[in-house]
């Protein structure tokens, strides 16, 4: 726990919002080393805060408030007729959660950053990269991964707290049949059920962005405003 609940931010310059073409986009970033912690992170992030790497973050943007800070009560999730379609899907997949990413999952990423994200920031797909984005030295992370006939299709990188979870990242097969995406939320539900965590983190619902709206679908869940949680 925290000696002093004092928190310094320092402000980044205003640049092009990557969701929102329109908007101008700034964040609060966390300068208080004795934040950088698992449990100092696990406090900032039920108070709407994200982490890239070592750095944690909330947007504060000027004009802008789009980005909503979501949670799932995965305690009381209850999947929606489509979900429960790819949940039956998992019976022919294979899952496990780990502490390590398996040897090959650098082919798999770059095929998925050279489809998907081809016009974005992190292609080409870099190693160093990749792991300066999803690695804090203060902060438990597991992988959780899925197989389809012992094939690597999909990897899930989850934060692990006491009582939550919090999805970092996700790459996967990035022309397969299934919504490998939706799946890995599904999972990392599951993953909270067996633990008995309840909350599971997706990160900032942007109603406005089409790749960031999904997250709503996972019910029950709330939503920061004016901060308090409110369901």
């Amino acid at each position: 726990m925290m000696k002093e609940l004092s928190l310094q931010l320092g402000l980044t310059p205003e640049s092009d919002c990557n969701y929102l073409p329109q908007q101008r986009d700034q964040l609060g970033v966390v300068m208080d080393q004795p934040w950088l912690t698992p449990n100092g992170y696990d406090l900032l992030i039920s108070s709407g805060y994200r982490r890239s790497g070592s750095i944690i973050y909330k947007p504060m943007c000027k004009h802008c408030n789009a980005c909503t800070p979501l949670r799932v009560d995965c305690s009381q999730f209850t999947p929606t007729k489509s979900q429960k379609r790819q949940q039956n899907q998992l019976k022919k997949l294979q899952w496990e959660f780990k502490q390590q990413l398996d040897p090959d999952w650098f082919e798999l990423y770059e095929r998925y950053i050279t489809v998907r994200h081809a016009s974005g920031s992190m292609f080409p797909a870099n190693k160093q990269q990749f792991f300066d984005f999803i690695r804090a030295p203060w902060m438990k992370t597991a992988f959780l991964h899925i197989y389809e006939n012992n094939q690597l299709i999909a990897v899930a990188i989850t934060d692990v707290f006491p009582d939550s979870l919090s999805a970092v990242y996700s790459f996967f097969e990035p022309e397969h049949k299934l919504s490998l995406g939706t799946l890995c939320v599904l999972l990392q539900i599951e993953v909270c059920h067996q633990t008995q965590r309840q909350w599971l983190y997706p990160g900032y619902q942007i109603d406005q962005c089409r790749e960031m709206n999904y997250k709503v679908r996972f019910v029950p869940h709330q939503k920061l405003i004016n901060g308090e949680w409110v369901g």
